[in-house]
């Protein structure tokens, strides 16, 4: 469709021939597989029509001549470092030439982590932070098994990008491996896969590829890559917002589906031109009250009123996105500073509202005044001082209690006047 040809050209423009994407192209998987190893592991999820899918992948893996060493099962959601061991210990027992994951973020974040670990030993906390990995790699003589990543739900991006999520399950806590040497040499997306996919699945993807695309946005301003960032984040936040509703009331929209799969993709390219920040941070610390593109998605309206003062360009791109959609009324040329953001988070709240989804955390059931304290806790740990840092209106972990804890009561209670610029 001509309403996706932005979205393609600026994909391809990341990726070139490194990325299939689009509907029916599972085939594909072994030919490129094909190209790394001789012999492939696949780690698959386990949902409804799952089955179907991953035989297609074994017989086009079969079909290129790649010998099957063996089927292993995905992770949990949020990667749990049980799962992350079990797989590292099989993956090492099968000794195949290329890793094959299908499945989405969480088993593609796993098996990214579970290729570092069995290559590199250790504990996995050695890696969280920002190029571990390559420093650890550098002179051990060491290499990662090539990885092809099967992307299965409209979400994070994982197959796409230098991240890995790990959750300690424990602590409800998330920390993340964020490093160039764990991006999948090569990265498969069948659209199709996703015409299954539950309503709340759908809409936390959906909700994760836009918090990265703005998230971004926020942290390119002023930087050589602003203007690639713009396109990026404007048609990825655009698609979303338009068609994300309309999925969710018919599942089987394909149209829908595929303008859900390309704003997430685009996320991924957002994400591997700069970092997330604020409500990606706090969304760490929610993990077991919902889901983290759903966390995101809520948080970011009240993020938008702290960085209103410096973040005036991605503010009104949003605000016109959200204007010509019918989310505003506002004229948001004649709206500047906090009111901007104001206006943009108000804009936000009807897009959640639209698709019946929290936009504050008191209606979110079992969160307490302990998920605050926990992400302001989280927020001072130095293994995540790069979301800190990589804010709009950096803090430190002295200026956090002040400054971000006002943030999270506003997003408790839904009241933007808590919010305290600096």
């Amino acid at each position: 469709m001509s309403e996706f040809l932005i979205a393609r050209k600026l994909l391809q423009e990341f990726k070139g021939d490194a990325y299939v994407n689009g509907f029916g192209v599972l085939p594909r998987v072994g030919p490129l597989s094909a190209s790394l190893g001789r012999s492939a592991a696949l780690v698959r999820d386990n949902f409804l029509g799952a089955d179907e899918f991953a035989s297609a992948i074994r017989e086009s893996l079969q079909a290129a001549g790649l010998a099957v060493a063996g089927v292993l099962e995905g992770a949990r959601p949020n990667a749990p470092r049980e799962d992350l061991a079990r797989i590292t210990a099989q993956l090492a027992e099968l000794r195949a030439g290329v890793t094959v994951s299908f499945g989405g973020g969480s088993t593609i974040d796993a098996v990214k982590a579970a290729e570092v670990l069995r290559a590199l030993g250790g504990s996995i906390d050695d890696y969280f932070g920002v190029g571990q990995v390559t420093k650890a790699l550098s002179g051990s003589g060491m290499a990662l098994r090539p990885h092809v990543a099967v992307q299965t739900a409209a979400s994070s991006g994982a197959h796409l990008t230098k991240y890995s999520n790990i959750t300690d399950l424990a602590t409800s806590q998330k920390k993340l491996i964020v490093d160039e040497a764990i991006v999948p040499p090569r990265a498969v997306f069948d659209y199709a896969v996703t015409l299954g996919a539950p309503a709340a699945l759908t809409a936390d993807g959906a909700l994760d590829g836009v918090s990265h695309c703005l998230e971004v946005l926020y942290s390119a301003v002023g930087k050589p890559f602003y203007s690639k960032m713009e396109r990026v984040a404007g048609e990825s936040i655009r698609l979303v917002m338009k068609h994300l509703p309309n999925v969710l009331r018919n599942p089987s929209d394909a149209t829908g589906r595929e303008a859900l799969g390309l704003a997430t993709d685009l996320g991924g390219y957002a994400i591997m031109l700069g970092g997330t920040s604020g409500a990606h941070l706090t969304s760490f610390s929610l993990i077991d009250i919902m889901s983290h593109g759903g966390a995101c998605a809520l948080l970011n309206p009240y993020y938008a009123v702290f960085f209103a003062p410096t973040v005036p360009g991605p503010l009104k791109l949003l605000g016109s996105i959200a204007r010509d959609l019918g989310y505003s009324r506002v004229d948001i040329d004649r709206t500047s500073g906090r009111e901007l953001g104001v206006v943009v988070a108000e804009a936000l709240v009807g897009f959640l509202r639209k698709a019946g989804l929290p936009w504050r955390l008191k209606d979110v059931p079992g969160f307490s005044q302990a998920h605050i304290h926990r992400a302001l806790a989280a927020a001072k740990d130095p293994q995540l001082k790069m979301k800190l840092e990589n804010m709009p209106v950096p803090l430190t972990a002295e200026m956090v209690d002040e400054y971000m804890g006002p943030i999270l009561e506003a997003a408790a209670s839904g009241d933007l006047s808590l919010i305290k610029n600096v």
